[in-house]
């Protein structure tokens, strides 16, 4: 099983490269040469193990750790969120049917997030269960609608309170007791 919490396939516009490469130092010219080559090896191992291994290059997860989920596929394994492995381990699905709200959170809240982020499943087995969610981040990144696509109510930031990200990582223990001081005003009362 290859569980990872992102669904990237290895190339393309949504490849690791792509996403990922930037957050990493790499510059527009690099993550073009990155995705080039993965792209090239993704081929060369077609002629070498088959059609299959292009196939596995656009799956979900093939772009997990810069092309490490490509390798697990290639070997066998089969792909599952790991935040379902994770919320099987914890026992999340007992957990929610007692629950009224559901807070989830992550330091930034962004595209990155929907793309098998911890707070997307949580949203969406929520959601199943018919649970509101609400997150909290230290950044928010994501408009209203895509949130509530998401299956996520509202979401507070931080930066909502303190604008100075340096501040918000130096105080995020009071900043976080104020944001859920709101959260309780907002869905309590």
């Amino acid at each position: 099983m290859l569980a990872s919490d992102v669904d990237n396939p290895l190339t393309g516009p949504t490849g690791a490269p792509a996403v990922y490469g930037p957050q990493k130092g790499a510059s527009p010219a690099d993550v073009e040469t990155l995705d080039a080559a993965l792209a090239h090896f993704a081929k060369v191992l077609e002629g070498a193990v088959g059609p299959k291994a292009a196939e596995y290059a656009a799956s979900p997860g093939a772009g997990a750790a810069g092309g490490v989920g490509y390798g697990a596929l290639l070997l066998g394994a089969v792909f599952r969120p790991g935040i379902e492995v994770m919320l099987d381990v914890l026992g999340f699905a007992p957990a929610l049917e007692r629950a009224d709200l559901v807070i989830t959170g992550e330091g930034s809240l962004d595209r990155q997030t929907l793309h098998g982020k911890a707070p997307a499943g949580v949203a969406a087995a929520a959601r199943a269960a018919g649970r509101d969610v609400v997150a909290v981040c230290g950044r928010l990144a994501l408009a209203p609608e895509v949130l509530g696509r998401a299956g996520i109510r509202r979401a507070y930031a931080l930066t909502d309170l303190e604008p100075d990200v340096a501040t918000c990582v130096a105080e995020a223990g009071p900043l976080l007791e104020r944001t859920a001081e709101r959260i309780a005003r907002d869905y309590l009362s």
